[in-house]
Parts: C-alpha cells; structure tokens; sequence
C-alpha cells in the first residue's frame, strides 16, 4: 500500500496535517506538549481533541475543538488526517476502528489492544481502509536500534546467545489507584491486561522483541510466563516472560515495579565475544568488546512526525504489522492463570499511605539471575514460588529436592541435580544459577570436556586457545528411568551430544539418612559408561592445559557463606586445601538464606545461620579436591586433575562421594567422631 504524504492532499498539494488527540489526561498530557512543539514548528495543525473530562482552561489554542468522545468529534466533520489514541486500554481496539472507518491514520498508544483477536480485526480493518496504523513504542525510533543490529551483523560481539530485557522499577498505591482499570486484568468482562510486562515495562519487550528480530506472530515460536503480584491488584508487577522466536533466540524479560530503587531499565544482546546493553529511556548503549567497553548515545525520531512523512506501512518504525510478536507475549499474559501473590514475608512496604511501594526481597539480585540464565522466578527457586519435583525426605520433612533441570538454558548444559539442600533446621546449604556462574547447579555431576563435548556449561578451556572461549559444545545430561523410595534413588541417565546422539550412560544413586538430631548424611554414587562402543575421554580444563583448573566430576555449589572455614585433616585455607588429596574436607560458616534461592523454613529469610558440610572423598581413587572461595563457593572432586580418564566399553568410570550436612559449627574432633560412629575410615 501506497499513498500520498500524510502531509499532502490527494491533488498533491502541501498542506498542514489535521491532528485530534482523543484522551489529554495521563500519557495524553504529553502528546499535547509534543503537538504544540510540532505546531510551533509549523508541522501540523492540532484541530481537535476528544476527552470526557475536557482539559484545564488556556490548555488549548482557541481554534481546537473539544469533544466528549471520538464519536462527536467524528461526527462534526472531514475526518482528521490522524487520530492519536492516548486513552484505557480497553478503550484502544474500538477507539482505533472507528478512527480507520473514517479515513484517518493511527498513532495508537501500547499497548496497542488487549487481545490477539483486537490485533486480529485491526489488522484486517487497517488493510480494509488503505490507512497506517503507528504504535506508540517511542524506543523503536531510538537511533540505537540500527546501529545495534549493524554491530551484530558485524560480528563485534561474536555470535548471539540470547537477549535480556531487565527493568527495576517502583511505583506506589497511588499508581494503583490512578484510574478504574490500573492493576486489572478485566474490567466489568471487557479484557485490560494491565501490568509490568504489558503496559508500564512494554517498552522493554518491544525493544527485546524487535532486537531478536521478532516483529510478526509468526516469529514466536513459545512464550512462557511467570506471573507475581506485591501489590493488592489483578495483575502482575513482578514476573518473567520468557521467549522464543522462530529464529532460535531466546529473549527473557525480568521486570518488577517492586524495586527498592528504580533504575534505568535496559535490553542486552549477549555474544560470544562481548555484549551490548541499550538504556532505552536514555537512548544510550554500551558496547563491550575484547577492546573493551565504550558508551555511544543516539537521537531518536519522533513517531508522530515519522507517522506523517510516511508514505506506505515500511515507512513507519513502529507498525501495527511489526507488533505482532509484542501482541503474542501479551495473550499469552492474558491467557496464563492469574498471578500468585508473593507472601508478604518477603515483602517490605516502605513509605507512609499512598506514597508507600512494596519491594519484594532480594528482587535485585534475582531479576539479574533471571536475565543471565534464561530462568523464570521459579526454576530459579525464589522462595515466593510454588516450584520444585521429587524430595529427599527425612523423617517427613524435605531436605533436598531434585531439578531435572530440563528447562535450564542450553549453554549451561542442562543437566539433574540437587537444589535446594538443606539441613535438619532448614538452612539451604546449595545454590544454582548464580550471577557469577549461571551454569553452577546445585549438587550433581558436572564435566567440561567428554570427547570435546561441555556437560558443565559456560565456556569451554581449550589447548588450542589456552584460554576459555564460546563454543557450540553444549551438551544435556537427560533422566531415562528413576526409582524413588524411602532413602534411596536409583536413576538411568543419557550423556547427550548437541546432536542428541548418546555419548555416556551413566547409573546414579542417591541415598540418604539421619545422623543425630541435627545432621544427616547425603551419597552419591555414579557410575559413567560408554554409549559410544569406543573409550570415551573424560577430561577438565586442568586435563586440557589450564594449571590448577582440573574441576569435574561431583560438584556441589554452595550460597554465599560468611566467615567461612576451609580444612581438610592436614591443611587449612582455600590455597592449601585446593588440588590436595585428603579423606575429607570440611565448609563451616554462617550461610546467608537470602541468597540462596530459597528461605530457611522456619522464617527469617535473609538471616545468617551456621552450618557446616562435611565430604568425604571416594573410595575408589585419590582424587583432588577442587575449592573455590574468593571468587564463589564450591567444592568437588576432580575426576580429571590434570589428565583425561577413560570410560572404557566394559570398564564404567564409578565414583562415590558422601557428604555430612549439620547444623552448626564443626570442629576437627567433632567431625572424627561423627565419621567413627558411622563406621567411616579417615
């Protein structure tokens, strides 16, 4: 479609374009400041506006018509050239036909409808009128946008991982209390979809979406939501939306009207060589590279005045047609079950009456893990979710749940593993997906190097680089079989290529039991065969050149733990314990449970409390231990220190590892007895 300069008549002479504004309060005040910039410029004529709530005296110019509705002001004449719709969002879908049914062009606010049919019948309406529709995402005129896109296909920042889109915003009762539909997902049966994802954040999943190169309904493949709610309303304020286009890029949205502190909200394209973060309320993008980082900001055309210069659909930067992907997340918003109320134990109201704001706890720190690992709240395991699978069970209480990690994002090896553990008192001594390391999972068997395939995740250490870079090496650990009962799990495991093909199988066993009234001991056992009928490499950064760094094998990924204590029966301190052979090792210190990912059971979350860990090394063969502390907390058993193990076809790789889980501080002779009276051997 074709057509005359909205700036020109039919005959092709220059004209002035007629512009009616319908709604002046709310966002309409500020299209008003925008029109009169434009009219003293000389760009348009604003001829008429349509409110039931007519604006303060001296507002307007003395020949601007004012109307109760867009009905009256359709019916006092010729048609505007454009309609500018800046009113409810339920009002949105009627208000735009019926101003497409009179000739005029659109500038239609976001979002743009409250449902995939309202898209349905503007599209087909808009087609039907031979007239443009505009949605008013104002950061898809950012010059920001080109220039991001340039810079991928440049190769600047290596090949796309994914793509975050992060906003930390608060906003207060008052909000709420705004208008008749703020907060509500329905209004009287009529759909609104208010919220953080669809309305005060849009711009932020509009900006991801046309970044992953999603525009269409037909470019999402999948959407999944993850719905929460501070505020005493209908819709969410704190949720992940996470998609899937078509083209394989995963976009995770992590938004929140729960901060403590707003800040600029931002969209990242993530690379294998660097990365690119645009504050798109600033217009300005930071570009990091292997040269470093730098900071370019960037103008931004005016939607309006790109509305009025166009001439057909691909003139326009914000079409109705290019909205569709951002209409996909909206039904599927509207479609999921209402949100979950985050427990107001987790919740701190800050601020007096209508000024007060809710800010969910550890908020900051989880809306950052959500972006980084491509996770909802709830695999993540905030502990305001309803999430887990099978328990580890003691005495009827749960002191460990298995993840299957299925939805674990692909770069991090999906693989099973245990989180949360905790102790007898319920102080969760493991953590997965952290900021540092989003592919650290809990406790489980891990490997970087299987035939020069990466069951650990992140990126992999090469000979050939000497260093770690990204590479296309992920593999998925997947459960074929389990059997659960009372203090054992038997489980069949597939070491799967990036191919799908089987590399190992593996037999898993989990058994647990109480030790006393404050510990309880946790086995692993794990035996690695061949898939392949050939010997199968079992290797680790150490195995492939990189000193020190013979991690895999039985990991376990602790939260972050205070004045922490490191020994094993000759040594003490991360350096003197890290690469040792020893029966034991042991991790005392007081665990902070609102880092964790998930609360100590019996309240208090965010409060300190001592524990210690105790594990025992495997039977079957003297290997390393490998400790972390000042850059993270982990402990694990090196299966290949500085030389790759073979998984013969009839000679399986088996390990075991036992590890004691108590309460409070441990000394050396507290340990030695506990280890005598359950028969183990230092």
């Amino acid at each position: 479609m074709t057509q005359p300069s909205i700036a020109t008549t039919a005959e092709g002479n220059a004209r002035l374009p007629r512009i009616a504004l319908v709604g002046v309060h709310g966002f309409g005040e500020r299209h008003l400041q925008n029109l009169a910039r434009l009219s003293a410029d000389g760009a348009l004529e604003l001829v008429a506006v349509a409110d039931p709530q007519p604006p303060a005296g001296g507002t307007l110019g003395s020949d601007v018509e004012v109307f109760a509705s867009l009905d009256e002001l359709l019916a006092a004449g010729t048609a505007p050239d454009v309609v500018i719709v800046s009113t409810p969002i339920q009002t949105h879908a009627p208000l735009a036909l019926a101003a497409l049914k009179a000739g005029s062009n659109v500038y239609l606010e976001k979002p743009p409808v409250a449902s995939m049919a309202q898209y349905e019948d503007l599209m087909a309406a808009a087609a039907s009128a031979g007239r443009l529709v505009q949605v008013g995402f104002q950061s898809l005129g950012s010059g920001a946008l080109p220039a991001i896109e340039a810079l991928v296909a440049s190769g600047d920042i290596g090949d796309v991982r994914g793509i975050s889109a992060t906003g930390l915003w608060l906003r207060n009762k008052a909000y709420f209390k705004r208008s008749r539909w703020a907060g509500k997902r329905s209004l009287n049966g009529t759909d609104v979809v208010d919220g953080v994802a669809t309305n005060a954040l849009a711009h932020a999943v509009a900006t991801g979406l046309r970044l992953a190169g999603a525009r269409t309904v037909a470019d999402v493949e999948s959407v999944d939501t993850d719905l929460y709610r501070a505020n005493d309303t209908e819709s969410d304020d704190t949720s992940v939306v996470r998609v899937r286009t078509a083209g394989g890029i995963v976009l995770t949205c992590a938004l929140t009207l729960c901060a403590p502190v707003q800040s600029a909200p931002s969209v990242t394209v993530y690379g294998t060589r660097g990365q690119l973060t645009l504050f798109y309320t600033e217009d300005r993008l930071e570009i990091t590279t292997p040269d470093g980082t730098r900071s370019e900001t960037f103008g931004r055309t005016d939607l309006l005045e790109n509305l009025i210069a166009a001439r057909s659909e691909e003139d326009l930067l914000s079409p109705l047609s290019g909205a569709g992907a951002y209409v996909s997340v909206l039904e599927a918003i509207r479609t999921a079950d209402s949100p979950r109320p985050i427990h107001p134990d987790f919740v701190t109201w800050e601020g007096e009456g209508d000024s007060a704001h809710p800010v969910v706890q550890g908020i900051e720190s989880l809306i950052k893990r959500a972006a980084l690992g491509q996770a909802t709240f709830a695999e993540l395991g905030a502990p305001w979710t309803a999430s887990g699978g099978p328990t580890l069970d003691i005495h009827g209480v749960p002191v460990a749940t298995l993840q299957d990690g299925n939805h674990i994002r692909a770069t991090s090896s999906p693989r099973p593993y245990l989180h949360p553990v905790r102790t007898l008192a319920g102080t969760v001594v493991t953590d997965h997906v952290p900021e540092d390391h989003v592919w650290h999972l809990g406790a489980g068997v891990a490997l970087q190097d299987v035939d020069g395939i990466n069951f650990w995740g992140g990126r992999t250490f090469t000979r050939e680089a000497g260093a770690y870079v990204w590479r296309k090496d992920h593999g998925r650990i997947v459960t074929e079989s389990a059997e659960h009962s009372d203090g054992q799990r038997r489980e069949k495991l597939s070491w799967l290529a990036p191919d799908g093909t089987p590399v190992l199988r593996e037999q898993r066993e989990w058994r647990w039991a109480a030790v006393g009234h404050s510990a309880w001991k946790l086995t692993l056992d794990f035996t690695l065969g061949s898939a392949t009928g050939r010997a199968v490499l079992l290797g680790s950064p150490g195995s492939n050149g990189r000193p020190l760094g013979g991690y895999g094998g039985f990991f376990w990924r602790l939260p972050k733990v205070s004045d922490a204590t490191i020994w094993t029966p000759d040594a003490r301190g991360e350096d003197a314990v890290h690469g040792s052979v020893a029966p034991w090792l042991a991790w005392s210190g007081t665990f902070d449970a609102g880092t964790s990912g998930a609360a100590h059971v019996t309240g208090d979350p965010g409060l300190g409390h001592p524990a210690t860990l105790v594990f025992l090394a495997s039977p079957q063969a003297p290997d390393p231990w490998f400790v972390r502390h000042s850059g993270y907390p982990g402990v694990g058993l090196s299966l290949a220190w500085d030389a790759p193990v073979a998984a013969d076809p009839g000679h399986p790789v088996h390990r075991s590892v036992t590890v004691l889980i108590t309460d409070g501080f441990l000394a050396t002779q507290d340990i030695e007895q506990l280890m005598t009276t359950l028969g183990e051997t230092a």
